[in-house]
């Protein structure tokens, strides 16, 4: 299958060495080399690149992975080489499971360039009971760390994945797409024990994006959209004989500047386990 190539915007933050700048140039290019040793942490360039969509395999078949390039044609990490930041509040976000659909597709973080696949439990695909009703998926360059525990959050620790992030735009998103989001609201869930964050937030193409910029404009202009999203993650794993998860921070969604804050936070934690001063276990970081 051709790879479907994808523009993803400019941004500046967290960078690596598979993002080097040629001499005497503020172009930006993929380095070529297969090892990522070292990690350049910078805010002075600009990042546009053409990444590129390869599917690998069937859909819904065990097999089936989506893989990301770079204009060469070499694989890189959704995870690790998409940025993050894009500047002015604005963050790149990767579609892992487009709103209005039930396969549980995730970022395999334990995969070399951890491309997006179907999960799976005891060798069989995973579905979500109904459909999600919404963009879902993650931020690059962030990480939950399992190691840490959240005084704010009922002392629950990370739960070893990237940020999930819940779109809440009109438009249906495709796997492996990065669109540029602003963050509205977080929600606390935790999951079995374990600290998951939703950060809420809109793409900027949405027509209402412009609208929405804190908590309380969720409220008012997507009705109920906050209550819809703290219910839909509560109860999903309960047809499967699970309790139902639970919520922090008051069982109420916090504010843009919490969201932000959260962001932040687990950005420092992606940097300090690319850097490996924390143990990756057998995440990859390639």
């Amino acid at each position: 299958m051709a790879p479907t190539t994808i523009a993803a915007a400019s941004s500046c933050m967290l960078l690596k060495t598979p993002f080097s700048s040629k001499r005497g140039s503020k172009a930006l290019s993929f380095n070529n080399g297969r090892r990522l040793s070292k990690r350049l942490f910078s805010c002075n360039a600009i990042y546009n690149p053409q990444v590129r969509i390869k599917r690998e395999g069937q859909p819904e078949t065990l097999n089936y992975r989506v893989f990301f390039e770079d204009a060469s044609g070499k694989k890189i990490s959704p995870w690790h080489d998409v940025p993050l930041h894009l500047g002015n509040g604005v963050f790149n976000f990767v579609v892992e499971i487009p709103k209005e659909s039930s396969a549980k597709m995730e970022v395999a973080t334990v995969e070399l360039y951890t491309p997006i696949k179907q999960d799976t439990k005891k060798g069989n695909l995973r579905y979500y009971p109904y459909n999600i009703n919404w963009n879902y998926g993650l931020f690059p360059q962030t990480w939950e760390d399992p190691s840490f525990a959240n005084s704010e959050v009922e002392g629950a620790f990370g739960d070893n994945d990237p940020v999930d992030v819940v779109e809440i735009g009109d438009s249906r998103g495709k796997i492996g797409e990065i669109l540029k989001v602003k963050p509205l609201a977080a929600l606390a869930m935790i999951d079995e024990g374990e600290l998951d964050w939703k950060i809420v937030a809109i793409s900027l193409d949405d027509p209402r994006a412009s609208l929405v910029n804190d908590v309380n404009d969720v409220e008012k202009h997507f009705p109920g959209a906050l209550t819809a999203i703290r219910t839909w993650f509560r109860d999903y794993k309960i047809p499967d004989g699970k309790p139902a998860n639970k919520f922090g921070l008051g069982n109420k969604a916090a504010s843009k500047e919490y969201a932000l804050k959260v962001i932040k936070e687990t950005n420092e934690s992606w940097a300090k386990l690319v850097k490996r001063s924390i143990p990756a276990g057998d995440l990859s970081l390639v």
